[in-house]
This record gives C-alpha cells, sequence and structure tokens, in this order.
C-alpha cells in the first residue's frame, strides 16, 4: 500500500488499519506513518478552520507488522479558538502512540516576526540521489526519496553536528501537501547522532513535538521539502535535537523537536 492509499484506509476505518511490512522500521511500523494516520483521524473530529498548532508525540511501544491497530480519538477541550485532543493508536488490547495535539483558529494580532531562513543547501539536482538499499535500509525507504546535502551518512564516523537535504514522498498521487505528508517527511531522516557511530546501532525517537506555521504553504506532494536537524546534547544514549523543515523556496513549515535513543 502506498502512503496516500494508507491515509484513505484510517480516514474510512480508524478502528481497523493494518500496515504492511513494506513499512517496517526494524521490527516496527515506521514511526512517521504511525504519527500521521493518528494525526488524520484527529484531524477529522475538529472544525475545520481550526489548523493544527502542534502535536507532542510519545512513541510508547512498537507496534507490530500485519496486525490491526486501533486510531482513537477523544476531545479533551473545545474553547472558543483553540481544540485540544488526544489521539491513541491500541494494538492488542495496548497503546503504541500518545498524541496530544493543539487545533487552532486564526485571531488577530499585531505581532509578526519572521522565521528563521532555509539552511545554505547546494541546489537539489546538484545533490546526487540517496539509493535505498534492500536488506540494508529499513522498508519504508523505498517510498521516500531523499538527496543528503549535510553532514555525515549514519554510520560513518563522522561527528556531523547536524544533518540535512531534501526529501519528498514517492509513488503518491499529486495532490495538497497536508500535515500529514510533512509528519512522514520530518521523521523519514534518521536521528542526527547516528553519524558519530562507525558502525550499525539501533537508534530511533522516543518524544516528538512538531509545530506547524500555518497557513501552510501550497505544496503538493511532489515537491521536495527541505531539513536541517542540530544536536543540541547528546550523552547517556539519549540525544536532543531541533529541526526545521522549509519549502523549495525557503519557507518554514514546520519546527521539530525530538529526543531520540541509540544503543552504541
Amino acid at each position: 500500500m502506498t502512503f496516500s492509499e494508507l491515509l484513505d484506509a484510517v480516514r474510512a476505518h480508524p478502528q481497523a488499519v493494518t500496515i504492511p511490512a513494506s513499512w517496517s522500521q526494524g521490527r516496527s511500523c515506521f514511526g512517521g506513518l504511525m504519527a500521521a494516520l493518528q494525526f488524520e483521524a484527529m484531524r477529522a473530529k475538529v472544525p475545520a478552520d481550526r489548523p493544527v498548532r502542534s502535536l507532542a508525540i510519545c512513541f510508547v511501544g512498537p507496534p507490530a507488522i500485519d496486525v490491526p491497530i486501533s486510531f482513537e480519538v477523544e476531545i479533551l477541550r473545545e474553547g472558543k479558538a483553540v481544540s485540544q485532543v488526544l489521539g491513541r493508536a491500541v494494538q492488542n488490547g495496548e497503546t503504541v502512540t500518545l498524541i496530544q495535539g493543539s487545533f487552532g483558529a486564526s485571531r488577530e494580532s499585531s505581532i509578526s516576526v519572521a522565521a528563521e531562513p532555509a539552511p545554505t543547501l547546494k541546489p537539489v539536482e546538484d545533490v546526487s540521489p540517496f539509493p535505498f538499499i534492500a536488506g540494508v535500509m529499513p522498508e519504508y525507504l523505498k517510498f521516500i526519496e531523499m538527496r543528503w546535502a549535510l553532514g555525515g551518512f549514519p554510520y560513518s564516523g563522522t561527528p556531523s553536528p547536524a544533518i540535512g537535504g531534501y526529501a519528498r514522498l514517492r509513488d503518491v498521487k499529486v495532490e495538497p501537501l497536508t500535515e500529514a505528508h510533512l509528519l512522514a517527511l520530518v521523521d523519514t531522516w534518521p536521528p542526527a547522532v547516528l553519524p558519530h557511530l562507525s558502525k550499525p546501532a539501533p537508534g530511533s525517537s522516543l518524544t516528538w513535538t512538531i509545530e506547524f506555521v500555518q497557513p501552510l504553504p501550497a505544496m503538493t506532494t511532489h515537491d521536495w521539502t527541505q531539513y536541517k536537524a542540530v544536536i543540541e546534547h547528546a550523552r547517556d544514549g539519549y540525544g536532543h535535537v531541533a529541526a526545521g523543515l522549509w519549502t523549495p523556496s525557503g519557507e518554514l513549515v514546520a519546527i521539530s523537536r525530538q529526543t531520540v535513543t541509540v544503543f552504541g
């Protein structure tokens, strides 16, 4: 199933979505896809004039492949402008992913502060494709096209303070790029600490907060996104990483922060 087909599945039957092995990440499902599907179930319960402002995501446990998942939604509070929503992905009676989301309508304000500029990267056409290698890379990467333009590759023994480049989804129909797509694109990048290692070791996101700059710029699913992640601190098997996602023209789209675990 493609990304678009899985989004259609959660819209139609959020109580029973089965993620195939083609979207695996090690022994589990790709975390960015889990976040996207849970968000899509939450989005359906909130008025359309309240775009998502922020999501706090906790990967509680590894969801199994080819086993139905229920994407549950609870409205915690609906105020005059903001809806607070809780999303819970449940498999075999256990919570595997938990998301607290804040959806808010626009309001008048005299404050306007420009965002940080996009990173200075080589043009995407000058960056070599990042090839998918079956059996070596997580399976889900076959659905995402990447071009690595900043920092070292994972397990290259390169003490890079930052990583980044370009990414877009493969095998999706041309449609407006939504927050669900952006969740997958941000999380497709590996933990920024992995280039520091000289040999493969497990690493994954523990918690993740992401904020969206609304209204989203007009983009399609075939457009490239620019990404940069900076390691702010790492020790004792945990890393703290701040990141941003921009449009091809350099307009900020999302601000991300992750606590990652690494066993090496």
